[in-house]
């Protein structure tokens, strides 16, 4: 029996969201513990399962803050370590009026960046079902290493990987950078979701189900889930196509954690049934939950430290 159901490797940092305007006309920003590999695994623990972190924030008093409130939420942080010389990370959110973002990012450089190989603790990583990562632990040459062991670590001892590209533009050289770490990730992945926008882009077509073609020509990859903003999502698995709606609402105010949240769930469905025989009913019941889950998100600041409940997102679906 392994230990955690899922662990997760990445960026853990300050989400400075916009939080409306002061007396003196200038914009107040909210300081939202945020980060993608987090952000999915505080939607897992909030859905009953052991999760653990592997990240590095600075030993600064926004990476002690970061380390408390993680470890609150109940996501392991034995491996959550601080950088003695490197800031904290953070990020700027300004939200467009549709909800949508623009990020500015503090990282040049940023801890999460200082993870280094030696720092990997395999028996971690041994101890899970699920490995999951994204590229931003791609960017540069010393924490890619580190992502690189953790995953040759996660293959080796039988997990479920799990990745999500959640590309970041500002954080790469240049595009073509990007895509070979990508690369790198598809070829290591057994589930993959990925963004209309990020699949058009990575495979160079317009309709989703031909780039996921284009996918499974060259990567192996049981499942692989579509997130399309309003138009919903996709599951792509074994030769059949599901879709699902989206739960459209007027309290949309920033879309900043949907994905992870989206993808949370996903898992966590993974963890109840597997990536073997899963049925037509199945994947849709699993993107359906994940779409409520993740309108849900979206109506409130943040996303690590306000997760919904199951009970909230069976709520919501039910008086939908």
């Amino acid at each position: 029996m392994k230990k955690n159901d899922v662990i997760a490797l990445g960026e853990l940092l300050i989400d400075f969201t916009e939080n409306g305007i002061s007396e003196q006309g200038n914009r107040l920003f909210e300081a939202n513990p945020g980060g993608a590999p987090c952000n999915v695994l505080a939607m897992l623990k909030k859905l009953g399962h052991e999760v653990a972190f592997v990240g590095k924030v600075g030993n600064d008093f926004l990476g002690a803050e970061l380390k408390a409130r993680v470890a609150e939420l109940g996501i392991n942080t034995d491996n959550l370590l601080q950088d003695q010389e490197i800031p904290t990370t953070l990020a700027f959110v300004h939200k467009k009026e549709d909800g949508d973002r623009e990020f500015s990012f503090y990282r040049n450089p940023g801890a999460d960046m200082m993870l280094k190989e030696e720092e990997i603790d395999e028996g971690s990583i041994a101890q899970s079902k699920i490995f999951h990562f994204g590229s931003l632990s791609m960017t540069h040459e010393g924490v890619r290493n580190a992502t690189l062991k953790a995953l040759e670590t996660a293959k080796k001892n039988g997990c479920i990987i799990s990745f999500d590209p959640n590309l970041r533009e500002p954080l790469w050289k240049g595009l073509d950078e990007a895509r070979e770490q990508v690369k790198t990730g598809l070829s290591y992945c057994n589930v993959l979701k990925i963004s209309d926008n990020e699949l058009q882009w990575f495979t160079g077509e317009k309709d989703y189900s031909d780039g996921v073609a284009r996918l499974r020509k060259e990567y192996d990859i049981d499942l692989v889930l579509v997130s399309m903003g309003k138009e919903g999502s996709r599951a792509y698995y074994s030769g059949t196509v599901v879709e699902a709606n989206p739960f459209l609402q007027n309290g949309t105010k920033d879309m900043t954690g949907a994905g992870d949240t989206f993808y949370g769930c996903i898992l966590h469905y993974i963890l109840e049934w597997g990536l073997n025989d899963l049925k037509v009913g199945q994947l849709r019941e699993m993107l359906t939950f994940a779409n409520a889950a993740a309108s849900l998100i979206t109506t409130r600041n943040g996303a690590l430290c306000v997760m919904p409940t199951k009970e909230e997102i069976i709520n919501f679906m039910e008086n939908y």
